[in-house]
């Protein structure tokens, strides 16, 4: 049994200090108490109830992460388990922090136990292949790419990146969106949705002050761009000499109808994107506690794999009437971020 200098109920009293205040201390006791926890082991959740501190156990993250060492062959050799000291490998340790921050959200925010809500080990695997210029969820781990150092920088450097990849994982384990035309476009914003409000938990960022944006950071300076896709305006992501123009639409009466991409997943993928960020915005505030809760509760609550963006339209409104009562500000919300890219509630299928 491990034995510490400081008990745990003064770091718990600690971690609910006032964060303005105190943000290092508040931020750095939290840490402690998950550090302190034995891998896979319990997780203090802590609340105040009148004058009584409240801690409840929940389960906490088990990561690891491999270094593929430039092959294509997975897992790669571990460097770095839950509750070890950084690596010194940027990427790794990048990695790591960015799988915690993913956990946090979907722990903290909506009680949910890992990607399957089952305690899954969160994997990763960094540095594989020669100049890949990608990360990907692979169905049981993150993988990432070092980009080609032109175009491309490394692809742990984006939270946004992370959460929407492990994102990924939830709607595989939750409802099995199909991945072409409408509901696949419909799976890459979900995974965008989710990874925009990963970076925003961490940072603690309103819906105003939060950017929007999905893969900021990932450009070399020498390309004209701040991201990979805009959520609040599709579209703006880029222009670029050698990339062109960010092509998503932001309306449907911009709908691309095409084979490639499957359809066009991460293309029309911009319509859902901005109906959230309309709704967010909407609501004000941060966008993980309304907004964010009702996207959620319409992932994991039934939904048919084979949905249509009039289908999803349709079940956010139904979770937050669900939720928040028919007649609510949540409601409208949702209801005006529909109407504001010209998807139709009714009459699609749910």
């Amino acid at each position: 049994m491990a034995r510490s200098i400081v008990p745990p109920y003064l770091l718990a009293r600690l971690a609910t200090a006032d964060a303005e205040r105190f943000p290092a201390a508040t931020a750095a006791a939290r840490r402690t108490l998950r550090m302190d926890a034995p891998r896979k082991a319990a997780r203090l959740t802590l609340s105040v109830d009148g004058d009584s501190l409240v801690a409840e156990l929940s389960d906490a993250p088990d990561r690891e992460v491999s270094d593929a060492g430039g092959r294509e062959v997975l897992p790669g050799r571990v460097v770095r388990r839950e509750g070890q000291e950084p690596s010194g490998d940027v990427a790794a340790d990048e990695a790591y922090d960015g799988l915690g921050a993913t956990f946090d959200l979907f722990s903290e925010v909506f009680g949910r136990n890992s990607i399957d809500d089952a305690g899954l080990p969160l994997r990763a695997t960094v540095h594989y292949g020669r100049l890949y210029d990608n990360a990907f969820w692979d169905g049981e781990r993150m993988v990432f790419g070092d980009g080609d150092g032109e175009v491309f920088q490394r692809f742990t450097r984006s939270l946004s990146v992370i959460g929407h990849e492990l994102a990924h994982g939830v709607t595989q384990f939750s409802s099995g969106l199909e991945y072409h035309d409408q509901p696949g476009a419909l799976n890459e914003s979900i995974s965008d949705v989710f990874g925009a409000l990963v970076e925003q938990y961490a940072r603690r960022q309103t819906t105003a002050e939060a950017s929007w944006l999905v893969g900021e950071g990932l450009f070399t300076p020498a390309v004209e761009g701040r991201a990979l896709r805009s959520m609040r305006e599709p579209g703006t992501a880029y222009d670029d000499d050698v990339l062109g123009k960010d092509p998503q639409p932001a309306h449907l009466d911009d709908y691309i109808t095409t084979r490639d991409d499957d359809g066009g997943v991460h293309l029309n993928s911009g319509i859902p994107n901005r109906a959230f960020v309309l709704a967010a915005d909407a609501l004000g505030g941060h966008a993980w506690e309304r907004a964010g809760v009702i996207w959620y509760d319409t992932l994991t609550g039934g939904l048919n794999p084979a949905v249509d963006f009039a289908g999803f339209a349709a079940a956010t409104a139904r979770a937050a009437a669900a939720r928040y009562g028919e007649v609510s500000a949540e409601v409208d919300a949702v209801r005006a971020g529909w109407d504001g890219v010209g998807v139709t509630i009714d009459g699609g299928r749910a």
